[in-house]
């Protein structure tokens, strides 16, 4: 904001959109160590708090008549069963509960991080590598598990010509293990992007003639990204769901 403010002071207009994605100390402005409490962990543990205000608490008593915070979670758990259920078989229910859980962690950090001057975990790689990696290691593991030997069969396209069946499992095997990397990278980018747009348009409202056309950029910006903010929750579960169903019947 000083930056802005001096820019302005110049003629000119400065701001930094990354700058709201910089990891702070909550406490002094010392070096950020592996144990020190930052913004980054105060909108975390946010997040599971209201997961958890969601899910137990709101849910604690129950009614014949749900009100409106038990409507929610029921809502949201029966959306999250179908998808399971849907998409990766009967035999993936057993993992709803941790599907669950991943699906409600990235909604409520996404909608968090649209509360003004609060962070947006999501943005940072660090946050959402860690969940891609643990999905890609649980379907691993569960393939191998499962499946034994057979697992390896997701990389042999039985089906395909002899003679290109080699090519395609150096193919697959390539893909397999660049799914954490996509998974983690779509989910951070789409989220940063997006909030990056608006703190540009927001820099420009400080310039009087362009002001109005700012500030309806900023609330369309901000509607498409509450919008963006469920998708792409859907989206990281809906793939965990796809990655599950592989691990369980891993034959093409």
């Amino acid at each position: 904001m000083a930056t802005e403010a001096h820019g302005a002071e110049e003629g000119g207009l400065v701001f930094h959109p990354m700058d709201q994605f910089i990891v702070k100390p909550l406490f002094g402005d010392g070096p950020v160590g592996m144990f020190t409490i930052t913004n980054v962990t105060l909108w975390l543990a946010l997040a599971v708090v209201a997961v958890i205000a969601l899910m137990v608490f709101g849910t604690s008593r129950r009614a014949t008549i749900p009100g409106r915070t038990q409507s929610i979670a029921e809502l949201a758990y029966g959306f999250v069963y179908k998808m399971v259920e849907d998409v990766a078989g009967k035999d993936a229910v057993g993992f709803f509960p941790y599907i669950m859980t991943l699906f409600m962690f990235i909604v409520f950090a996404n909608f968090l991080g649209l509360i003004p001057m609060s962070f947006t975990t999501t943005s940072h790689f660090a946050v959402t590598v860690v969940l891609a990696l643990l999905v890609f290691l649980t379907v691993t593991i569960v393939g191998f598990v499962k499946n034994g030997a057979k697992f390896l069969g997701l990389f042999w396209v039985a089906s395909a010509p002899l003679a290109l069946r080699p090519v395609l499992a150096v193919i697959e095997i390539i893909s397999y293990f660049v799914r954490p990397v996509s998974h983690s990278i779509r989910l951070a980018g789409n989220v940063m992007a997006g909030h990056a747009v608006i703190k540009v348009f927001a820099g420009f409202a400080a310039i009087a003639v362009v002001s109005p056309i700012s500030v309806v950029a900023i609330t369309a910006m901000y509607g498409l990204e509450v919008l963006v903010a469920f998708i792409q929750a859907y989206v990281f579960t809906i793939l965990t769901c796809v990655y599950l169903k592989d691990a369980l019947h891993p034959s093409h």
